[in-house]
């Protein structure tokens, strides 16, 4: 009985190990973040001025563990737009998904859809399998203080490595053609990138759907 519990234990441990381990993204050097996207201060500064982008004060809250993206995401849009969930906790609280403090894989488009949805009245809604003038659309329309955006997509693309992310979208810098991605992870930090460089990243598979957008209105 002693011994079928402590193989039990020590199994459960490895597997915790070993989603840890597997929720480590991989490596972006801060030369290949420079590289990638434009992180000015003038344009940072302007940015964080647009309608949306200055609702959030200028702060973020950083994702706690590298699957806690899309709850992180979430939990800076609400605070946003006034809504009580603001941390990672309240917004996971009572919805069944990351337990024991991870998300195993991180969660999809579609399961931070439902996550935001249990915790809000707002619509929620998925969208995905844009062309790319449809994303300009949205982007054009992520200026409107009553949308709020959260973009699901594939770092790789746009830094040469890293696995799928999700950030709240700021706004978009229309005379300088550049979407304002508010990156919860604190090594990147928020930053500007063009719209053709965002789709790329946004029009990539998530097992086996698209990536797209989240909006909440």
């Amino acid at each position: 009985m002693r011994r079928g519990f402590l193989v039990g234990a020590a199994f459960g441990l490895a597997v915790l190990l070993g989603g840890a381990y597997v929720l480590q993204p991989a490596e972006v050097s801060p030369a290949a973040i420079r590289a990638s996207v434009e992180q000015s201060p003038d344009l940072l500064n302007r940015a964080w001025g647009l309608p949306v982008a200055s609702s959030y004060g200028r702060t973020l809250t950083w994702q706690a563990n590298g699957s806690f993206c899309g709850p992180a995401s979430i939990a800076n849009l609400f605070r946003s737009i006034g809504e009580e969930e603001t941390s990672e906790a309240t917004v996971l609280d009572g919805t069944g998904w990351c337990r024991l403090g991870f998300c195993w894989m991180g969660l999809t488009l579609d399961e931070l859809a439902e996550v935001a949805s249990a915790q809000t009245d707002r619509n929620v809604t998925v969208l995905r399998d844009l062309t790319p003038e449809e994303f300009r659309r949205h982007l054009r329309a992520s200026n409107d203080p009553g949308k709020r955006y959260i973009v699901n997509f594939s770092r790789e693309a746009i830094f040469g490595a890293g696995v799928g992310h999700h950030s709240p979208i700021g706004g978009y810098l229309e005379a300088e053609d550049l979407v304002f991605v508010l990156d919860v992870n604190e090594r990147f930090k928020p930053w500007l990138v063009s719209p053709e460089k965002l789709y790329s990243a946004v029009n990539t598979l998530d097992g086996d759907r698209k990536r797209g957008l989240l909006l909440i209105e």
